[in-house]
């Protein structure tokens, strides 16, 4: 599974966790990772432990978010648009493996793909001011 393959699993996965409360999470990552047919249990685990992580850091996350987005605050937000300046976020700023160029362009292109048309550019313009 390539590593744009994997971002996009993650982004998925994290996803849910707008619609799931945390004691439905084991389960629901459970279901989604039986669901990913191409992928190595390496990668599964990858998966799982970044969205833990980064659902484990979501205030700290939507602070820095609120921060920066004047008039939109995260409860404003599209959950997809929310979801994929979250990911960018953490990758950008938490996960050291990540380079920032890479972290914002990756989060455009998912924008673009399950966003609204108005997306890429919201979701680029909240991360510039977080890089």
């Amino acid at each position: 599974m390539k590593r744009a393959e994997v971002r996009e699993n993650i982004f998925k996965l994290l996803f849910c966790n707008e619609f799931h409360n945390a004691q439905e999470m084991p389960e629901q990552y459970r279901l989604f990772l039986d669901t990913l047919e191409e992928c190595t249990e390496s990668n599964r685990t990858y998966i799982q432990t970044k969205v833990t992580d980064i659902a484990g850091h979501l205030d700290e996350i939507d602070k820095e978010i609120n921060k920066v987005s004047v008039g939109w605050s995260t409860d404003r937000m599209s959950k997809t648009d929310l979801t994929i300046i979250r990911l960018a976020y953490y990758e950008m700023k938490m996960d050291e493996d990540i380079p920032e160029k890479v972290a914002v362009d990756q989060a455009v292109e998912l924008a673009k793909k399950y966003g609204s048309d108005e997306s890429p550019a919201f979701v680029n313009g909240i991360l510039a001011k977080l890089f």
